[in-house]
C-alpha cells in the first residue's frame, strides 16, 4: 500500500537522518523519552499515530473493546497533540490501519533510518511489537517511558517484583530515584508530506449511529489541559493538601486530582506529577495528602511492573494465584449491572455515571466490582472488559489487576453500608438517579422499603433489586433506624 507520496526534499535534506516516532499511549511533548531520543538522535522526526481497528472491535459480550466515549476522548487527545506539533514547526501523521503494516510501508517510502516507540507490557501490545520487529528487523527501537520509575533503575528485575504494593513502594523509594524531567523540544523538524491524514469518524471504526451518544468528558483532552489541571490542583487552589480526605467522594470535579485519564493516555508524565508535587512540598506545604498523591502514582507503577511479572496470568478466571472459581455467566444480570439497573442506588448511580461520562470514582469502582463479583457472582472478567470499554482513564495493568484483586483477593464491600457511609444525604445518588428525588430520606438508599413504610409503591421508573442479600441485613437495619417516626407510626397503624 502507498501511504504517502514522498514530497520533494528541500536542498540538503537528502543526506539527513529521519526517525519515525510511533505514538501509542504517550500523547505529549513534555518529558517524553521517545521524542527526546528522536529529536536528539536524528535530524528529522516523523511522528505518527495509528488508529488500529482491532482496538474497536465488537466483543462477544455485545459491546466494543474501546467504546464510543474512549474513542472521542482519544481522538480529541490526538487533535491536541497534532496542534502541539504544529506549534513547534512540525506535524503529526494520522493513519487508520494495522501498525505492523503501516510502519513497514512508511519506513520504506520515507527511507527512514528507524522506528521508535514506547515499550508496553501487555500481551496484545507486545505481540504487535514483535510483528513490527520482524518486519523492520533492526530498524525498530522500544523505549521505556510509561512509569514513574524507570525499569532500569529498579532494585529488582521483573521476575522479582514484590508481591505487595507496600514492599514495592518501600524498596523503590529507598533504592531507585525518580529521574529528572526531559526537556520539551523548542522546535521539531519533520519531513514535508503531501498528506498528513485526518482523524477518523466513528463509522470508519465500525460504530453504529445508535452508539454515537451525546457525551461530555469530565475533563478536557490533551497535554495542555493536563498540565493546566496539574497546576490548578497544586499551586493554584492547593486542593492537593486535602486529597487524602476527599478522594473517597464521588460528586464533583475537585474531590480527586482527575489526573488518571491524562496519565493513562500519556498526555501527562507521571514524573511531571511527581516533580510538581515535590516542588509544591518544598515551596508551599507538605502533608499526608501530598504524600498520598505520590503514593497513588507509585501504586500505578506497581500494577505496571506486576503485569510485566505475571503476564497473562492476570486474565485468568482465578486470578494470578489461579484460585478455584465457579463464576456465573448470567448475561441478563450482567446487562442490568452495566446499565445501572441493579436496584441498589449507590451502585447504579456510579454505573450510570460511567455510561454517561466515561468516568467513575475510586469508591464507585470498588463497590460496583464487589457487587458484580460477590453479590451477582458473575465472572469478574466481564466487568473488567466493560470498564475497559467505557473508562476514559483505562490502563490495562491497573484495570485488570484491580478487578483481579477485588474478585479473588480482598474483602467484600457492602453497597448498602457504603451508601450510608459515603453519601448519607444522597447528593451523589440523586445527581445520577433523579427519579428517586421524590423519596424522602433515607428511602433513596433502599427504595424497596418505601411500600412498607409509606404505603406508596416504589418509583415505577426505578428497578427493584433482583434479590436482597441476607448480609445486607445489618445495613438495611441501620437505614430503618433513620426513618422518621411518622412513617413508623404508619406501619404500626397498618399492623
Amino acid at each position: 500500500m502507498r501511504l504517502n507520496k514522498p514530497a520533494k526534499s528541500p536542498a540538503g535534506y537528502d543526506n539527513m537522518s529521519l526517525a519515525i516516532y510511533w505514538h501509542r499511549d504517550d500523547l505529549r511533548l513534555h518529558d517524553n523519552p521517545c521524542l527526546h531520543r528522536a529529536v536528539n538522535g536524528y535530524d528529522r522526526v516523523l511522528p505518527i499515530f495509528i488508529f488500529d481497528p482491532r482496538q474497536f472491535e465488537m466483543l462477544p459480550l455485545g459491546f466494543r473493546k474501546t467504546g464510543y466515549h474512549r474513542f472521542i476522548f482519544l481522538k480529541d487527545c490526538i487533535a491536541a497533540l497534532q496542534q502541539s506539533y504544529q506549534e513547534k514547526g512540525g506535524n503529526l501523521l494520522v493513519v487508520l490501519g494495522r501498525p505492523e503494516e503501516i510502519l513497514a510501508d512508511l519506513l520504506r517510502e520515507q527511507q527512514a533510518d528507524i522506528v521508535l516507540a514506547q515499550a508496553e507490557v501487555a500481551s496484545e501490545e507486545t505481540t504487535v511489537e514483535r510483528s513490527i520487529a520482524a518486519a523492520l528487523q533492526t530498524e525498530f527501537e522500544l523505549i521505556w517511558g510509561k512509569s514513574l520509575y524507570h525499569r532500569d533503575d529498579l532494585p529488582f528485575g521483573f521476575d522479582e517484583i514484590p508481591a505487595t504494593s507496600k514492599s514495592f513502594r518501600i524498596r523503590a523509594q529507598k533504592e531507585a530515584g525518580v529521574r529528572e524531567l526531559l526537556p520539551t523540544p523548542d522546535r521539531i523538524d519533520c519531513p514535508e508530506l503531501t498528506d498528513w491524514g485526518k482523524l477518523p469518524v466513528a463509522d470508519e471504526l465500525g460504530f453504529r449511529r445508535e452508539e454515537a451518544l451525546d457525551f461530555q468528558a469530565p475533563v478536557p483532552a490533551g497535554e495542555k489541559a493536563a498540565l493546566e489541571r496539574l497546576h490548578y490542583y497544586t499551586f493554584e487552589t492547593r486542593l492537593v493538601e486535602k486529597y487524602k480526605w476527599t478522594r473517597n467522594k464521588s460528586l464533583g470535579i475537585d474531590y480527586s486530582s482527575k489526573f488518571s485519564a491524562w496519565l493513562n493516555r500519556g498526555c501527562l508524565s507521571p514524573r511531571q506529577v511527581y516533580h510538581t508535587v515535590k516542588r509544591y512540598e518544598k515551596e508551599v506545604k507538605r502533608n499526608i495528602s501530598t504524600w498520598w498523591l505520590i503514593f497513588e502514582v507509585v501504586w500505578r507503577d506497581f500494577f505496571i511492573f506486576s503485569h510485566a511479572k505475571y503476564g497473562d496470568k492476570i486474565f485468568r478466571a482465578g486470578g494470578i494465584k489461579n484460585r478455584e472459581t465457579d463464576w456465573k455467566h448470567d448475561k441478563e444480570l450482567f446487562d442490568r449491572w452495566c446499565r445501572g439497573e441493579t436496584g441498589i442506588p449507590f451502585a447504579d448511580a456510579h454505573l450510570r455515571e460511567l455510561w454517561e461520562t466515561g468516568f467513575m470514582s475510586n469508591r464507585g469502582r470498588v463497590n460496583t466490582a464487589s457487587f458484580l463479583t460477590r453479590d451477582y457472582e458473575i465472572d469478574w472478567r466481564w466487568g473488567a472488559a466493560w470498564f475497559e470499554s467505557q473508562l476514559l482513564d483505562y490502563e490495562v495493568s491497573a484495570n485488570w489487576f484491580n478487578w483481579n484483586t477485588q474478585a479473588t483477593e480482598i474483602y467484600y464491600t457492602n453497597p448498602v453500608h457504603q451508601s450510608m457511609k459515603y453519601d448519607k444525604n444522597g447528593e451523589y445518588i440523586l445527581s445520577q438517579l433523579p427519579e428517586l428525588a421524590a423519596l424522602p430520606f433515607p428511602f433513596f438508599h433502599a427504595p424497596w422499603l418505601t411500600q412498607e413504610f409509606t404505603g406508596v409503591e416504589p418509583v415505577k421508573s426505578y428497578p427493584q433489586p433482583a434479590f436482597i442479600q441476607k448480609k445486607w441485613g445489618r445495613s438495611i437495619g441501620n437505614i430503618r433506624k433513620e426513618i422518621p417516626e411518622e412513617y413508623e407510626d404508619l406501619v404500626a397503624k397498618k399492623g
